[in-house]
């Protein structure tokens, strides 16, 4: 008798423990509101897809067709048939087989009818894919696409920076059941996020830092592939500043999310923008000084001293003649936080990049508090630092018995 073969999500590779959980959380999430009446254009805000994880979205697919409600052939719909990639667009249609089988009405023009292929030259063949801004001012651009347009590769990888140019660019050759592997990568190196954006956007990008420095050698790799794209998006734009790509703010919702900005240095992709552990060290001096000081203070008058510290440390690792850069890599990052739908985060990385646009802190205005908020959590991580590397220089000096190296007279 032969074997069944596997169906569903038993024929695909499994998922890690950690998102094998998340999965499950989601599903049963979209259960109980498809359930409860929700329309399916409400509950699609409770899924995650992820663009660069096909393996997310097969299971994601299978499992969501496990619920037998009369709003999963529309939410699977909404949330994948636009996609171009046949490996997902089959798995929808297998999933609404399955879904009709179990009795639920699955209508005959839910998926739009695949179009041909688009021609070599048109915009929608290239897609472009952008990192968050790393704290020196770098970040990835990433350019997937036809051979006969990226000049005998299918990926365009650069590495960016703002100030000394392009510092890589790999032309790859990646075959198809090895994409995934290339996107592995970069989340075993921290990047998680790599949204799509327009390709007029990431051309800006990468134009920008090949002027920077034009003869460098990742500079004229990336000269090959130039005409080619202003062939399929156009020439470039005269700037890459995204104020046009995000929400004017009401004076009241700047003020708001100004203070909140402070929050942001806590947060894992602004993490790398915090003052290096050298930069921070003469400021943790300081705030040990005022903490160890013999003079008595009240706790309003340390808390001051403190404050003006912290001040002080902003005005001088963050210059006036830089202020500029930050506000540009806020507003950028505000825009990268949009596309990931974190529109919190955005408009307090927005209303803080405004806030440097207004010009130099001063005795009425005040520090801004996306600086302040960098400055104040790598000195308390310098602080902790401090009182660690303390207590074992403390324990190192006894022996494991308990009893003092140095022993004195009894």
């Amino acid at each position: 008798m032969k074997d069944r073969r596997k169906k569903g999500r038993q024929a695909l590779k499994p998922l890690p423990p950690e998102a094998e959980a998340r999965l499950a959380a989601q599903v049963a999430r979209v259960g109980e509101l498809l359930a409860a009446g929700k329309a399916p254009d409400e509950v699609r805000t409770e899924v995650a897809t992820d663009p660069q994880d096909v393996l997310w979205d097969l299971h994601l697919i299978a499992a969501l067709a496990e619920i037998r409600d009369e709003g999963v052939p529309a939410l699977l719909a909404a949330l994948f048939g636009p996609s171009p990639d046949k490996e997902r667009r089959k798995a929808i249609k297998r999933a609404l087989h399955v879904l009709r089988t179990r009795g639920v009405a699955v209508a005959g023009d839910l998926l739009p009818r695949e179009e041909p292929p688009p021609r070599v030259g048109a915009r929608a063949v290239v897609q472009a894919y952008v990192s968050a801004i790393f704290g020196k001012g770098q970040r990835y651009v990433i350019l997937e696409g036809p051979k006969e347009l990226l000049g005998g590769g299918n990926f365009l990888v650069a590495l960016l920076s703002d100030t000394a140019g392009l510092e890589e660019c790999h032309l790859l050759s990646v075959r198809r059941k090895y994409r995934e592997e290339l996107w592995s990568h970069f989340r075993e190196q921290g990047l998680q996020d790599f949204p799509e954006v327009p390709g007029a956007y990431a051309l800006r990008l990468l134009e920008d830092a090949y002027e920077l420095d034009p003869d460098s050698e990742p500079a004229v790799s990336y000269a090959r592939q130039r005409r080619a794209l202003w062939q399929v998006w156009g020439p470039p734009r005269e700037r890459a500043d995204p104020e046009d790509l995000l929400p004017a703010l009401s004076d009241a919702e700047r003020r708001t999310y100004l203070e909140r900005s402070r929050e942001l240095a806590a947060t894992r992709l602004f993490m790398s923008w915090l003052p290096s552990p050298e930069e921070i060290s003469p400021w943790v001096d300081k705030v040990l000084e005022v903490e160890n000081s013999p003079l008595i203070l009240t706790e309003l008058q340390q808390q001051a001293r403190y404050e003006q510290l912290t001040e002080d440390a902003a005005r001088s690792l963050f210059p006036p003649e830089n202020r500029n850069l930050w506000r540009h890599r806020l507003l950028h990052m505000a825009y990268f936080l949009d596309l990931l739908g974190r529109q919190e985060e955005a408009r307090a990385a927005q209303a803080a990049a405004e806030d440097l646009t207004a010009g130099s802190p001063g005795p009425l205005r005040g520090e801004n508090p996306f600086l302040l908020g960098l400055v104040m959590y790598a000195v308390r991580l310098g602080l902790e630092h401090r009182r660690q590397t303390a207590a074992k220089a403390s324990s190192d000096l006894a022996t494991p018995g308990g009893e003092p190296l140095i022993i004195g007279p009894r």
